[in-house]
């Protein structure tokens, strides 16, 4: 099983997995937030990374999601990336996790692109539902 690393500013890190605990009526193994705490040294924050990559990787690989990137919490997190190893995918929400937890049983190359799908397909526009058209005829990514 591929383990989850969470990464955000505060109480989103934890919110999300509160959010799924809610959704599925547990917690989930092998998955854990970490609060930035912006007072933190980068060098503490690259042990606490440390720590909790260790702490959820069971073998398989672990899943970064990331609040936003280029902040300095990701860009720590980046040193820790090894392709099919360690991956960081930025702009976590809570549709990217549901897909993320649900397939973890695959590669990580593999549950790469399907959290990225939860990701793109978690985005919706109410007033376009059902056009298949994106707001103002932009192009759709």
């Amino acid at each position: 099983m591929i383990g989850i690393l969470i990464l955000g500013q505060k109480e989103i890190a934890e919110g999300l997995i509160h959010a799924v605990e809610h959704t599925l009526g547990r917690r989930p193994p092998a998955i854990e937030a970490v609060a930035i705490d912006y007072q933190q040294p980068p060098e503490r924050l690259a042990e606490q990374l440390r720590a909790s990559l260790a702490r959820v990787d069971q073998g398989d690989g672990v899943l970064i999601l990331a609040d936003i990137f280029g902040t300095t919490h990701t860009n720590v997190a980046c040193r820790f990336v090894r392709r099919g190893r360690i991956e960081l995918i930025s702009g976590a929400s809570l549709p990217m996790l549901l897909r993320a937890l649900t397939y973890r049983h695959l590669d990580l190359p593999e549950l790469v692109d399907r959290a990225l799908m939860g990701g793109f397909n978690g985005i919706i526009c109410a007033g376009n539902q059902g056009t298949g058209t994106a707001p103002e005829g932009k192009d759709r990514p």
